[in-house]
């Protein structure tokens, strides 16, 4: 196995990855039905119509969100880095990420994704990934985070 064979997500072999694994075969489309015969209706008087407004309707109610995303967590990944002298393993940067932001975590972060991860260590390495993308952090060998 080469350096090539880790996972970008979780930083373990492919063989032991969940991200790894192949999606499963899409099931068949259902059998559409013919439509029903249109019957044609006599035409109503015509009358004036309200005008559309060119502007969207205002929401008034945003969307409140479960568990802090990846993009928050990118400045404290590269402050804890920093304070490490640049680098860190996997589990002593999460350990970091925990302490410094634990009371601060919002009400889904500590519930699990559907392959058993919390969801605040699942943003965290989302983004790490966004970092190494963006030239703020390496990938040199798995399991570690470096910045660049």
């Amino acid at each position: 196995m080469n350096g090539d064979d880790y996972c970008e997500l979780c930083d373990l072999p492919l063989s032991q990855c969940p991200h790894g694994r192949p999606a499963p075969a899409p099931a068949p489309p259902p059998a559409k039905k013919a439509p029903a015969p249109r019957t044609r209706t006599p035409k109503e008087p015509a009358t004036p119509r309200a005008r559309k407004s060119p502007e969207p309707p205002v929401r008034t109610s945003a969307a409140v969100r479960k568990w802090t995303p990846s993009d928050q967590l990118e400045p404290v990944i590269i402050q804890i880095l920093e304070q490490a002298g640049g680098e860190l393993d996997n589990d002593g940067a999460l350990a970091a990420i925990e302490e410094r932001l634990g009371e601060h975590f919002r009400s889904g972060d500590r519930d699990r994704t559907p392959t058993g991860e919390l969801r605040w260590q699942l943003a965290a390495r989302k983004a790490r990934q966004s970092l190494i993308r963006q030239g703020l952090m390496t990938k040199e060998r798995p399991g570690i985070w470096t910045l660049s």
